[in-house]
Formats: structure tokens, C-alpha cells, sequence
């Protein structure tokens, strides 16, 4: 598992005044030779190792763990979205395999300065090898507030075991370990199976940016987080797909809340002529793995349209005109670039090739956006942003010089993981030269909302992240530009 690296002064700030609670939901750390009546058919009895569960008691177990942790969301639900107050809960970790001490760890991992102090003593258990190797079933939860009395109402019980401290130790009673020592031993044998499945130094590479790469992200100044309003009119476009193409309707849905009327063109529609894309104002071309990339990243589909006459003028004609805009994403962008859409001129074209790493790449990464002629990042200038990123041939080469390009988007970082497929120029979007046409690898349709992304800034209540301005832009240059 690899986690992006938060250590903004926010979260720092946040985490100082939380607790950790333990939840016991089956056998954990009971203190009794008698059953108790949590729930009727919850069995609370401590029992060896030795002692066999039989499979009734162990399904009646499993139906109250279900009960009881739909209880533990629904505390967090019910605070944050109908009471508008703060989050009860803000991280937890089930125990398992490794035992508590690993999830402990693990919650620890993901930022260089949190740590934990840990102290036993509310638990009946003096053993601290059983306390932090049981791998009996469990919860831990941190949270600014005191859970033992909202679980007590629901014959749950919960323990405070610790609080959260600004540093990169995890310390129990005069016992103190270091989270980076750990974190590096934690991530050895992802690194070492890493190993056989990419390059070996693109392996112990991201071993040592997983922590040199911290997330962080600067938000367009105009942007204030409320959702698209309601347009008086509604502007043409459409999401075009072959077979194997996915998140369309994720795509659909963006573009619907910038008020555009957006129809779902198939490329059967195209090569039987149904469809001839002449009042779409906007086409987007989405992510995927169409045909299954049997011949590479959508190769097949860009055969569909040089191949198929109707399909061909549909697409020549619509980047004919001067009153259109197109996106491309990922297998989109791969389609884009493999027909030489953006790029028209060029007597050597860009390609889309393989990762660096040889292998398929899903990562949570964020996006420099830089000054261009791009009409749908305007106002997004100079901000860094989330994004989720996921391909196998994302890694954009170019023949020319960086300056011949229109690269409106770097990654954050130049390394990997950070740039996920080793694009030259660090490029994640090309524009045409007149800015209306553009292709990124990153799946914007999949960081609409904040809880989207992988992290979001804690002290922002959007209702929706700033990479809906894209199709605003391109709401307003439309309605600007087609009479």
C-alpha cells in the first residue's frame, strides 16, 4: 500500500487534539468467563486460543460486527451531514492481519510528523505481546470527542487507548519506536514484489518518494466552491465511447452541471450515420480501454474513424470548425493524439506510449496548471490541484523540442510516482495551438466532490473541487463564440 503524504499545518494542527478509542465488536479483550448481554446473541466470553467457536456463534457474531460498525458511520453521517457539526470520527483502522500494533502503525504511515502515545491501562490485558498482536477482530477510531458514552448506549464498548502528538514516534509507556524506521520496513516487501513487476529502480525510487512527495495544493482564488449555477440555456455536447470505454456517465454528469445538454454518442452511432456530431458544440472523448487495448491504447478506435468513411467526416468536419471545443481523457486523450487532432500540422506527431514503469498506474497525484492559450483551464492558472490518475500507456512522447508543444499541466513532481508514466516535459495535457481543443491523461470526472479525491483541505466545505471550472469555460466561451 502506498499513501500520499499530508503535512500541511492544518493537519497537523487538527490531529493534536484527537484520541484514539478502541471498539470491541466480537471476542477482543473480554474480562469475563461469563456471557454478557450486549446484544442478544453477541458473545462477549474471553476464551483460549484452544477453545473451539462453533460456526453458529460465529455467524451470529458476524451479523452484530455489521450492526455495530453500521452504527460507528452512521455517528459520523448523522454529525457531519444533518447536524453540519464536526466530524466525530476522523480516521479509524480496522485490527487484522499483524494485529493491533499494525494498524496503529499504519495510521501513522501516511504523514512524517503524527505519532502516537499510547497507554493500556483502561484494557483488562497486561500482556502488551497479546494487547499488540491479537488479531481478533476490532476497531480503532480517533476522535476529538469522547466515544465510550455514544457507544455505551448502544452496549458497545469502546476505550480511549492513546492521543495523537506532533511528531514521528509511536511511544507505550517507556517503550518508544520510530515511524519512519517502521514505515521503511512496512513498505520492504511491497518494494521487493514492486521489484519483479517494474523497473527495479522505479521501485526503490517511489520507496523513498512516497515520503519525499507530499500532496499539496494551491486553489484558483475565484474559485468559491458552490456548484454550477443553472444556465438560462442549455449548449449541445456529447460524450462519444466505443466498447470498453468507461466513465462516461460520470463525464455526463460534470458536463450536465455546467448546463450543457449532453447527448450519449456511441461509435456505431457514427459509422452507421446516425450520429454526424454537426450541432455538438463539445465533444469529449472518454476514458477507458476500449477494445480492450488489444492492439495498445486505443489504436482500435482510432481505426474505427480512419477506416469507417462516415465516422471520419464526422470527426474531420467537427475539428474543422472554429466554433467547437474538445476534451480527451485518458484513452480519449490516447485517441486524440493517436488521430493527430491537436496536432494537425506537425510533420512528426506526438505518441502515447507505454509507462516508464512497463505496468498500469493508479495514483492519486496533483496537477501544476501553468499559463496557456487553453480555454478551458482559464482562471485555473497558477493553482495545484488533486487528481486521480490511472492508465498503462499514459506516457506522452514528444519528437520536437518542449517549446513547439502547448503543455498546459504538469505533475506536481517530475518524479515518479508523482508523474506515473514518465512523460516527457512532465507533461499531463497537451492543448492545440489556438487553445480550444485539449487532452489530459488524469481523470478529471473522477474528482468532481471532495470526498473524490484522495485528500482534500480540511478547512474547505466545497460542494464541488475547482476542476468543475473546465466546463464552465468552456459554458461561457461557447456561449460567447457560437451565434
Amino acid at each position: 500500500r502506498y499513501f500520499s503524504l499530508l503535512h500541511s499545518r492544518e493537519t497537523q494542527q487538527r490531529v493534536l487534539v484527537s484520541l484514539l478509542f478502541i471498539v470491541f465488536y466480537s471476542t477482543i479483550y473480554i474480562y469475563t468467563d461469563d456471557l454478557i448481554g450486549v446484544h442478544p446473541g453477541i458473545f462477549v466470553k474471553s476464551y483460549n486460543d484452544s477453545e473451539s467457536i462453533s460456526e453458529y456463534e460465529r455467524l451470529i457474531s458476524a451479523q452484530w460486527f455489521i450492526k455495530d460498525y453500521n452504527f460507528t458511520t452512521r455517528l459520523n453521517f448523522e454529525n457531519d451531514y444533518y447536524n453540519k457539526k464536526i466530524l466525530t470520527i476522523t480516521a479509524g483502522h480496522d485490527i487484522g492481519s499483524g494485529g493491533m500494533i499494525t494498524s496503529l502503525l499504519e495510521l501513522c504511515f501516511p504523514s512524517t510528523s503524527i505519532g502516537m502515545h499510547l497507554d493500556f491501562s483502561g484494557l483488562e490485558e497486561f500482556d502488551l505481546i497479546k494487547i499488540l498482536f491479537s488479531e481478533k477482530v476490532g476497531l480503532i477510531l480517533q476522535s476529538k470527542n469522547d466515544l465510550t458514552a455514544s457507544f455505551a448506549k448502544k452496549g458497545i464498548r469502546a476505550v480511549a487507548i492513546g492521543t495523537i502528538t506532533q511528531n514521528n514516534k509511536l511511544t507505550i509507556g517507556e517503550h518508544e519506536f520510530s515511524i519512519p524506521t517502521l514505515r521503511k520496513i512496512w513498505m520492504t516487501t511491497s518494494t521487493q514484489l514492486e521489484a519483479k513487476q517494474t523497473h527495479p529502480d522505479l521501485a526503490a525510487i517511489r520507496a523513498d518518494n512516497v515520503v519525499e512527495q507530499p500532496l499539496k495544493f494551491n486553489f484558483p482564488k475565484q474559485f468559491d466552491g458552490k456548484k454550477p449555477t443553472e444556465k438560462n440555456k442549455k449548449i449541445k455536447a456529447a460524450v462519444i465511447r466505443e466498447k470498453g470505454s468507461n466513465s462516461e456517465r460520470e463525464m455526463a454528469y460534470m458536463m450536465d452541471l455546467s448546463g450543457f445538454e449532453v447527448r450519449d454518442v456511441h461509435m456505431t452511432d457514427l459509422i452507421e450515420g446516425r450520429e454526424t456530431l454537426e450541432d455538438i458544440q463539445l465533444l469529449v472523448a472518454v476514458g477507458g480501454f476500449s477494445n480492450s487495448d488489444v492492439l495498445g491504447s486505443a489504436k482500435g478506435w482510432a481505426g474505427a474513424f480512419k477506416y469507417n468513411l462516415k465516422a471520419k467526416k464526422a470527426i474531420e468536419n467537427f475539428f474543422h470548425r472554429s466554433d467547437t471545443l474538445s476534451l480527451g481523457v485518458c484513452n480519449g486523450c490516447q485517441l486524440f493524439i493517436e488521430l493527430g487532432l491537436l496536432t494537425p500540422n506537425y510533420k512528426k506527431q506526438p505518441k502515447m506510449l507505454h509507462n516508464a514503469s512497463g505496468k498500469f498506474e493508479c495514483i492519486f497525484t496533483a496537477l501544476n496548471i501553468q499559463k496557456s492559450k487553453a480555454v478551458m483551464l482559464k482562471g485555473l492558472e497558477g493553482s495545484t490541484l488533486g487528481i486521480w490518475a490511472a492508465h498503462g500507456e499514459g506516457k506522452f512522447s514528444f519528437p520536437e523540442t518542449e517549446d513547439n508543444y502547448k503543455i498546459p499541466a504538469k505533475y506536481l513532481y517530475s518524479d515518479y510516482p508523482s508523474n506515473p508514466n514518465g512523460s516527457d516535459f512532465n507533461a499531463a495535457m497537451l492543448a492545440s495551438d489556438d487553445g480550444r481543443h485539449l487532452v489530459m491523461m488524469p481523470h478529471l470526472e473522477r474528482s468532481i466532490f471532495s470526498w473524490n479525491w484522495g485528500h482534500y483541505p480540511q478547512n474547505r466545505k466545497d460542494e464541488v473541487s475547482p476542476w468543475t471550472m473546465i466546463f464552465e469555460n468552456a459554458f461561457f466561451w461557447l456561449e460567447r463564440n457560437v451565434s
